[in-house]
């Protein structure tokens, strides 16, 4: 039997629907079958897969208000193991219709009882509000996702949302849990996130999920082209989040496998792997020459020019100090004669 999923929140723009839409179509992409229940009559998840709700005549208000089977009313959308049972603006007046209608609490439980054993995971978007519809899906779920904005005002609701869900708990489904909190819109730029994420984690402790999902730009963009970003960027951040969160909960269930551990230790104590020795090149070198490129021969060769003076007289080391050593020396021996020379030539005038 499949696992239903509701992701609720009273509070609008935590989330709900990106995580809802791109949830299910990160469970689907790990080959679960996987049907996406959008209750909000804003009908934004319905949307988001490209379906355009005004042309739909079997909807959620279908099956809740007027009885009909979800496999009526469930769509196929792009993804091979994706289906979902679209939304319509006419669910706004549900609630007012399902007044009289007995344990209206549990109209969803029972139309799912039929189609949960078709899907490994049925995840139902809830509309942002603690009425009769969310209150329908926490009914019908085994567990509730709660996404919380990295923001101050998320926390605000945060203890409503619970006292809602101990209620549901206590005298409608004893067997709901919180499946998890999910940090959304999360900027390690900015101190306000990290203290939100640093308080919800002390709180809730380990019910909090390891993957945070940050905040990117394909993520909203995604929507307006009626994709989940699964489809719309398969290399973006918001992908990677989501399949990050598909693959925590697929551990979680034990349907996908722990990754096995490193075994640091044997990989520390095992000798390396032996390298191989180097072939010689096919131009045989003498060991006791130096290679030269080719591109260097030309400044590798003496030059049998002979230094011009300047250059002769501006050696400050090695064989340059001998050879001005011996030319003062000589110009020190040539002076006298020259003097001597001069007197003589004088003395004759």
């Amino acid at each position: 039997m499949g696992k239903v999923i509701a992701v609720a929140n009273q509070k609008g723009g935590v989330g709900k629907t990106t995580t809802a839409v791109n949830l299910a179509a990160s469970l689907a992409a790990a080959e679960q079958p996987t049907l996406l229940i959008d209750t909000d009559p804003q009908a934004n998840a319905t949307s988001g897969l490209g379906i355009n709700p005004q042309k739909l005549t079997k909807t959620i208000y279908e099956v809740m208000v007027d009885g009909i089977a979800p496999a009526e009313a469930t769509m196929k959308t792009d993804l091979a193991y994706l289906e979902m049972i679209p939304s319509h603006i006419n669910l706004v007046g549900a609630e007012i219709e399902m007044i009289e209608v007995v344990h209206r609490e549990k109209v969803l439980l029972k139309a799912l009882e039929a189609v949960r054993r078709k899907y490994t995971y049925v995840v139902i978007d809830c509309p942002p509000s603690l009425g009769l519809l969310t209150l329908n899906a926490l009914t019908a779920a085994d567990s509730v996702m709660i996404p919380v904005q990295c923001e101050y005002y998320a926390l605000e609701g945060l203890g409503q949302l619970l006292n809602t869900i101990s209620i549901v708990k206590k005298h409608l489904n004893q067997s709901l849990d919180i499946e998890g909190v999910l940090l959304t819109m999360y900027d390690s730029r900015l101190r306000l996130s990290n203290q939100v994420a640093s308080e919800v984690r002390r709180y809730f402790g380990d019910k909090v999920f390891q993957t945070i999902i940050t905040r990117n730009v394909r993520l909203s963009e995604a929507p307006s082209h009626g994709k989940p970003v699964l489809l719309y960027d398969a290399l973006s951040i918001g992908t990677k989040n989501y399949m990050d969160l598909a693959t925590e909960i697929l551990r979680r269930d034990g349907i996908l496998a722990e990754p096995p551990a490193m075994d640091v230790a044997s990989a520390i104590i095992s000798p390396p792997a032996a390298v191989p020795p180097r072939q010689p090149s096919a131009t045989t070198v003498n060991p006791t020459e130096t290679a030269v490129p080719p591109s260097m021969e030309a400044v590798a060769k003496p030059k049998s020019q002979t230094p011009e003076p300047e250059q002769r007289v501006g050696m400050a080391n090695g064989n340059g100090n001998a050879q001005q050593q011996s030319q003062d020396s000589a110009t020190a021996s040539v002076a006298p004669a020259q003097h001597q020379q001069q007197r003589d030539i004088s003395s004759l005038g």
